[in-house]
């Protein structure tokens, strides 16, 4: 018995539809909206549900496929870092046994990096019977107010079809 067995490529498998589920406000053209919070950057979860009566319950040997469709992320925002990512502080103890700062190293080199706005790729995970959860998140800056940003996700079903969805989440000042 051969993988050929257990892969079997002429098999035509269910269709798996993708389902939003962003926990966003919604307005009336059907965009999102993220209110960034004061700090420089807002982090938001995700959510998607991939869908299907694709599942095998029957041979406990049979892994479950769905869960592994490589699901991608997109948008049309990123930003560029500056030349300083941070800093370390090195600190050590006097001998009075007191902790002092005795030196701040910047950790630098990292001038024009491109960072993206999500992150790029998830696995679903079986939540339900023929419910697979997929998450992401999206981090945009205070510069992106007022901007609407494209998010694309992306993936290649078990019958090797490519599938397609997008939607915009505007992001607003919460002052």
């Amino acid at each position: 018995m051969g993988c050929e067995s257990i892969l079997n490529r002429d098999k035509e498998y269910k269709s798996i539809d993708l389902e939003l589920a962003v926990n966003l406000p919604i307005d009336e053209n059907g965009n999102y909206h993220l209110e960034l919070i004061q700090t420089w950057q807002t982090i938001k979860r995700l959510t998607a549900n991939l869908k299907s009566d694709e599942y095998n319950d029957d041979n406990y040997w049979e892994r479950d496929l769905i869960e592994t469709i490589k699901v991608y992320w997109q948008s049309s925002h990123y930003w560029l870092l500056n030349d300083t990512l941070g800093y370390i502080i090195k600190r050590g103890l006097t001998d009075e046994m007191q902790y002092v700062n005795y030196d701040t190293i910047y950790v630098t080199g990292f001038e024009d990096m491109v960072v993206p706005t999500i992150n790029s790729a998830s696995y679903p995970k079986k939540i339900n019977t023929g419910v697979y959860e997929v998450n992401s998140v999206i981090a945009p800056i205070r510069t992106m107010i007022g901007d609407t940003i494209k998010v694309w996700i992306y993936y290649w079903d078990l019958n090797y079809d490519y599938n397609e969805y997008s939607f915009d989440i505007i992001v607003d000042d919460n002052q």
